[in-house]
């Protein structure tokens, strides 16, 4: 009717709807695929800094900005749980949690070892290095999933939070870290002033790692898992980030490869996520 018309206007107007709808269309479909019981909830995210020192460090502090902005895009609220600076720069460690619809679901596609090849800002001598960095997602247990944990089973460590402070860090008495000596997971939290909340919200990040390991031994995973998480170097990444001589950044379990990398370092990811999962 607007080609009879011939009402430019409407064309575009038309033209938008279809896009969105589109996009609309193509979600649900996605989510459909996402058929597991944990995978519309929150996500609490890890990142090591694994082979590279300085160079690995200032690499996880790359990947927690990249997924920052990832779910700034996404819509979720993120909370820093935990951050161990790094010696010189960067960051040793970051735990972080993610709110919104889906969030693990989504999230989940990134665990494994990321790769970064470029010319080190920390190297007078301008050479190229190659870096790592670990990536874990966990579901957040929901308060209906009843995961016990025996208090006797628990090492609790009080400490003062260490760092440049910021928003991240606060600088107290109260930080607190937790052990788990049946399994050797240890978590800590340092973001609340209060002891009593770094307690609580370390507790929550046990519960939800605790209850990933469940999940995985179910899926007969656990023997892959560990040997990947202890393995952050050559050989085991799940996807390359090349800033030198080329840039590139490539999935290595999908064959996916985006020559844009200053997009996806600024948190457009979905494609490699979607990807990979419905493959």
């Amino acid at each position: 009717m607007a080609r009879d018309e011939d009402d430019e206007s409407v064309l575009e107007e038309i033209e938008k709807d279809i896009v969105g709808l589109e996009s609309s269309v193509r979600n649900s479909e996605f989510r459909m695929m996402l058929g597991n019981e944990e995978d519309p909830g929150n996500a609490i995210m890890t990142i090591h800094a694994g082979a590279g020192g300085t160079e690995a460090q200032d690499w996880a502090q790359m990947l927690l900005r990249m997924y920052l902005r990832w779910s700034e895009r996404k819509g979720y609220e993120t909370k820093i749980v935990d951050l161990q600076p790094g010696d010189e720069a960067g960051v040793k460690s970051v735990t972080m949690t993610m709110e919104g619809e889906y969030a693990y679901g989504y999230a989940k596609a990134e665990v494994g070892i990321h790769r970064l090849v470029r010319i080190s800002p920390f190297d007078a001598g301008g050479r190229r290095h190659t870096s790592f960095a670990s990536v874990f997602v966990y579901p957040e247990v929901s308060d209906n999933i009843d995961i016990e944990i025996s208090e006797n089973d628990l090492r609790t460590d009080t400490y003062r939070a260490s760092g440049a402070g910021g928003q991240h860090v606060n600088k107290t008495d109260s930080a607190v870290r937790i052990t788990h000596i049946p399994t050797g997971i240890v978590v800590q939290c340092q973001n609340e002033r209060s002891q009593h909340k770094n307690r609580a919200m370390a507790m929550k990040v046990l519960k939800s790692r605790l209850f990933e390991l469940e999940l995985r031994k179910k899926a007969e995973k656990l023997d892959e898992v560990n040997k990947t998480k202890m393995n952050i170097a050559w050989g085991s990444q799940i996807r390359s980030y090349i800033l030198h001589p080329y840039k590139m950044i490539k999935d290595h379990r999908t064959n996916m490869e985006v020559g844009n990398v200053d997009r996806v370092l600024d948190g457009d990811i979905d494609d490699f996520i979607e990807t990979y999962l419905i493959s």
